[in-house]
């Protein structure tokens, strides 16, 4: 399912031709929930396209696997076993509206407040 991808017009005879322009719906510092497994995260990074491993990829079943030219975000994740990073396609992801904390010990450590059902990320490492 393609969502937010602008492809550019279809060039011929060794025109070169503009990459995809994805555009993401979520910022660092978003509480987002993952749409199939129900699993809440904090946004620490994006990626515009897909940028893991061939081999993670593949590992997806195939009937699940997200297009990679859209969104990749890599959250502090939790669940009811534990916390971890996830990396996860735009299309799977849902905002959260619980305006509850994530719990993952990474986020003292990149991030200040919470606050409205987002953190603050903490002035060393912003850009």
């Amino acid at each position: 399912m393609r969502q937010n991808v602008q492809r550019p017009a279809d060039t011929r005879n060794g025109v070169f031709s503009a990459p995809v322009v994805a555009h993401a719906r979520f910022s660092i510092g978003d509480v987002v929930r993952h749409k199939m497994f129900g699993f809440r995260g904090v946004v620490f990074d994006i990626d515009p396209v897909f940028a893991n491993s061939e081999e993670w990829y593949e590992a997806i079943p195939e009937e699940m696997r997200p297009d990679k030219d859209q969104p990749f975000y890599h959250l502090l994740a939790e669940n009811m076993e534990g916390s971890y990073i996830a990396y996860v396609s735009q299309q799977n992801l849902v905002a959260d509206d619980s305006e509850e904390p994530v719990e993952h010990p990474a986020i003292a450590g990149l991030f200040g407040r919470f606050e409205d059902g987002k953190y603050s990320l903490r002035p060393l490492y912003r850009h």
